[in-house]
């Protein structure tokens, strides 16, 4: 990585402004890089003036960079601004001198400037692409706290490992209702405790899909909304309860935005890490578990292991929502003893998590109700479900697996309770995470409906749901979903078909 660790002035320096994805030193760099470069072309008058005032906000912007940490989209405005620098540094070193210097012609110098302007120009091209993220506002009336624990199940072996004093451990992110805080708090760390967990992460992350590990430099330097370990919000009665898988090799931190909203209305928020499954987990003893789950490229094998991982994922989330249980008990000494209602818990989850999510609800009846974004259903569709559950998917196009469809329908129709499946207009797997806050806006991976809308859709969509089955609501949910795409209704007598407002 091309930064180095900084203090907290650092960070303030460095705060990244939303707009254009750099910081006001990045902002200085760049503006100061592209004048420097076009200087050659003022009239001789003006250049000498240009291109010293350019110089002189280039040169030690520069430095403070490289003293508070440069960020690799900037390296090529570095080098874009060097490699100009001597030339137009000498010209006037022998105007000091009074010697006459040469001067390339136009069309020598021409190639050299459209050049460095070029590299001038993909600084900012790679910030917009590659960003720190910028994480919304939470809408909710509630600030938000968070925390993480770590717990380990005595009754279930390790099965990813062959030694047999090894026990199933889960680390779990708390997303919870907090009390307000000043405005200059500071926020959690994004991807984990310490940047060097949040380094681990995004390492990893970036080499499970065969990227270079820098690319997601900026996202180790991202903050929440959260603040770690906020005091508990003294009002809003027993939160109910929303437990989080994340995707095959994601992590808990994996739909951050998404939990923040929903805590900031008022929900617990349980985000968790499946050692073994997700792509990196530190644990408490320094140890970091990384994945051991691949594809083999054999379509029935592959389904017959999914099918085995979405088993041990569903078993996790039926663990942690006993441990949620025992940890809001009111004669607890824990910070949030008494305000869990763990008797209206939600189990949710994207991709792989979701097809857990499904059979965490089919087999634990403690659940619900379930929401599974875009996740392809893995396993047995029995029992059927007895909770009502809300798909969010995908647009769906011709290169959908031809088989999504036909597993959801037949998910949602075993039913008792009500289904309903929302397909999301202009939204790519990856739309239902936080991942179009900091990869580039390609439709074919993030969708097309933004970085700041994505995230909101996504919480709204589930609070709407949430809202109506946990909370009582009033109205057809159906109704309410539709604001967020087309509506299917399956299950409790419905045989589908778009819903009516």
């Amino acid at each position: 990585m091309w930064r180095r660790a900084g203090g907290a002035d650092d960070e303030r320096v460095n705060q990244i402004i939303p707009g254009p994805s750099m910081s006001l030193l990045e902002l200085l760099l760049v503006l100061s890089a592209a004048v420097l470069v076009a200087a050659r072309w003022l009239p001789p008058a003006a250049r000498p003036r240009v291109a010293t005032a350019a110089g002189a906000v280039w040169l030690p912007t520069a430095l403070a960079l490289a003293v508070t940490g440069v960020r690799w989209q900037l390296i090529p405005v570095l080098v874009g601004g060097a490699a100009v620098l001597p030339f137009l540094a000498v010209p006037l070193l022998r105007a000091r001198t009074g010697r006459t210097g040469w001067r390339a012609r136009w069309w020598l110098a021409l190639p050299g400037t459209l050049a460095c302007g070029g590299l001038v120009a993909a600084g900012p091209l790679a910030a917009w692409s590659f960003p720190v993220p910028v994480f919304p506002q939470p809408s909710g009336a509630f600030a938000v706290g968070t925390r993480v624990v770590e717990w380990t199940d005595p009754s279930r072996p390790e099965t990813f490992t062959a030694e047999p004093s090894d026990h199933r451990t889960v680390v779990v992110q708390l997303c919870y209702p907090a009390r307000a805080v000043d405005a200059g708090t500071e926020r959690a760390r994004y991807l984990g405790r310490t940047e060097d967990e949040a380094r681990t992460v995004a390492e990893a992350l970036t080499r499970g899909v065969g990227l270079p590990g820098f690319l997601l430099d900026g996202v180790t330097r991202a903050r929440s909304r959260a603040v770690a370990d906020a005091p508990v919000a003294e009002d809003g009665g027993r939160f109910p309860v929303v437990l989080f898988s994340p995707g095959s090799a994601g992590v808990r931190t994996q739909n951050s935005a998404w939990a923040e909203e929903l805590a900031s209305h008022g929900y617990l928020v349980a985000a968790l890490d499946h050692p073994y499954d997700s792509a990196a987990v530190v644990l408490a003893d320094g140890r970091t578990v990384r994945t051991a789950t691949s594809s083999t490229g054999d379509r029935d094998r592959d389904e017959e292991l999914a099918a085995g991982w979405t088993a041990i994922r569903a078993a996790d989330l039926g663990f942690v929502l006993t441990r949620l249980e025992a940890l809001g008990r009111r004669d607890g000494g824990d910070p949030l003893a008494g305000r869990l209602d763990t008797g209206r818990a939600a189990v949710t989850g994207h991709s792989m998590g979701g097809a857990a999510a499904l059979q965490a609800a089919r087999q634990d009846h403690r659940f619900a109700a379930v929401v599974d974004l875009d996740g392809f259903p893995h396993g047995p569709a029995s029992p059927a479900l007895t909770r009502p559950a809300l798909v969010l998917t995908q647009q769906i196009t011709p290169d959908t697996d031809p088989r999504y469809l036909p597993r959801l329908a037949e998910a949602l129709a075993a039913s008792d309770d009500t289904g309903y499946r929302v397909t999301v207009p202009g939204a790519a797997h990856l739309t239902f995470t936080d991942s179009p806050l900091y990869l580039p806006p390609v439709p074919s991976i993030v969708g097309s409906r933004g970085r700041a809308e994505s995230p909101r859709l996504v919480a709204g969509a589930t609070l709407a749901f949430l809202d109506a089955v946990l909370r009582g609501g009033t109205g057809d949910p159906a109704v309410a979903l539709s604001v967020y795409g087309e509506v299917e209704v399956r299950g409790a007598g419905r045989t589908g078909g778009p819903a009516q407002p």
